[in-house]
């Protein structure tokens, strides 16, 4: 999957491979920013003194806490994803951040259910250590299959998919939600028809990963 031939960006753009990165960024960014913009919210409802009972309900400073914890999580993927994909390749890594990143979406609410604070946790953890990931594998990606001529370019255009996906993640959670609060659905299980959502979506990015092929030769710069 690695080139060693360069594509200008206009005509990277031109290529399946630049839209179906274009869709792996977007659906990745978009389940990993909807989860983390309203994981604060999310575990006091889910893990709330009316759900757990006996006052060990998550408080709001410990949900700060479990924020701040999720960053460090965020930041060191982007190191340790990174350096996996640079020992098994850049679309086998994206393949574990969609085949995990489902599992885990689908489990999250059963979790909930379960009352298991300590596998929340971790399901979310790892599942934003794929978010970071994302981000610093793609350059890589984009390198590989596309040369590095042009490929700061090419990653800037691609960049306006982490912009559309950090609307549409938390107006697609948000809106979600929402409608399960006012249809009478307890908050503490609002979510669970957003993370299948989210699980779908990430089987859409599966797709769009397993059909990256080598960029054609009439692509290539002269």
């Amino acid at each position: 999957m690695i080139s060693r031939h360069h594509v200008l960006v206009d005509e990277a753009m031109k290529t399946p491979q630049f839209w179906l990165l274009f869709a792996v960024l977007f659906l990745n960014v978009t389940a990993g920013i909807g989860v983390l913009g309203q994981a604060s919210v999310m575990i006091q409802e889910m893990f709330s003194d009316s759900v757990l009972g006996d006052g060990r309900g998550v408080t709001a400073a410990a949900a700060a806490g479990f924020v701040g914890l999720l960053s460090i999580f965020n930041m060191a993927g982007r190191f340790i994803w990174s350096s996996t994909s640079d020992r098994i390749g850049r679309k086998p890594t994206y393949m574990i951040f969609f085949a995990l990143g489902t599992l885990l979406y689908f489990l999250v609410p059963q979790f909930g259910q379960m009352g298991s604070l300590v596998l929340f946790i971790l399901a979310m953890c790892v599942i934003m250590s794929m978010y970071g990931g994302g981000f610093a594998t793609i350059p890589a990606y984009l390198r590989d299959m596309f040369g590095t001529r042009n490929v700061g370019a090419i990653h800037g255009r691609l960049l306006l998919a982490w912009s559309a996906a950090a609307i549409a993640g938390p107006t697609l959670l948000n809106g979600f939600r929402d409608r399960q609060i006012a249809a009478g659905v307890a908050p503490a299980d609002a979510y669970s028809t957003v993370m299948y959502i989210m699980a779908g979506l990430l089987v859409l990015g599966f797709i769009a990963n397993w059909l990256v092929r080598p960029v054609a030769e009439r692509h290539w710069a002269g």
